[in-house]
């Protein structure tokens, strides 16, 4: 077993949140009516992608029925439509969506993760659970020496990873910050709350990976 692996089975059994171990097990039994036949992977969800990423995407927290169901992040979910799409157009994905954990989706150079590894209710992680999940993602990191791009989706996350790196500079959607010797991309979260209110536009996401792409292999 290799160490995102030993991270990953880490990940699953986490029960240091007990209001989020909480919300994701109602969730998994109330499930959605869409979802009624599913059997919700109702755990904390791990990270996934290729192991010797040169990108590193983070984003908030799996969704309730998304991440949450499936037992992977942005899988099953609308956000998780607009990134797989996106990996896909950019040469970074063999699939452009994905509805399960089994569906032969592969990402190429690419490795996701989150802010929070439970879906937090109305999306909202307090400070402590952060704190708590910071632990997988600093561990992330560590072994990840490859990547050289960092794409940080919405504020949350780039607070966070502020907050545990030390970064230094200011959220705006499409700005580039240096850390160390890799690069900082930071993007709107492609959440349904920003794409259908145009305040994330499909050209202006997909500009996001074309620059994390060529700054990872530039």
């Amino acid at each position: 077993m290799d160490e995102l692996e030993i991270i990953n089975n880490e990940i699953i059994n986490c029960k240091k949140c007990p209001r989020l171990i909480s919300y994701i097990q109602s969730v998994s039994k109330k499930k959605k009516k869409a979802y009624k036949d599913w059997e919700y992977w109702g755990k904390p969800v791990p990270s996934f992608g290729d192991k010797n990423a040169k990108i590193l995407i983070i984003g908030l927290a799996p969704a309730a029925h998304g991440g949450n169901r499936t037992g992977r992040m942005f899988t099953g979910d609308s956000s998780g439509e607009w990134l797989f799409k996106a990996l896909y157009e950019v040469g970074l994905s063999n699939k452009e969506e994905s509805k399960s954990r089994d569906d032969g989706l592969e990402l190429k150079h690419v490795y996701i993760t989150a802010t929070v590894h439970c879906a937090p209710p109305k999306n909202k992680p307090n400070k402590n659970e952060m704190e708590n999940c910071s632990y997988y993602l600093k561990k992330e990191i560590e072994v990840l020496k490859d990547v050289r791009v960092y794409v940080l989706l919405g504020r949350i996350a780039f607070d966070n990873f502020k907050r545990i790196t030390g970064l230094k500079g200011n959220f705006e959607h499409g700005k580039v910050l240096k850390y160390k010797d890799k690069w900082v991309i930071c993007s709107y979260h492609p959440s349904a709350q920003n794409t259908k209110t145009k305040r994330l536009k499909w050209n202006d996401w997909i500009k996001i990976f074309k620059m994390a792409k060529e700054m990872a292999f530039g």
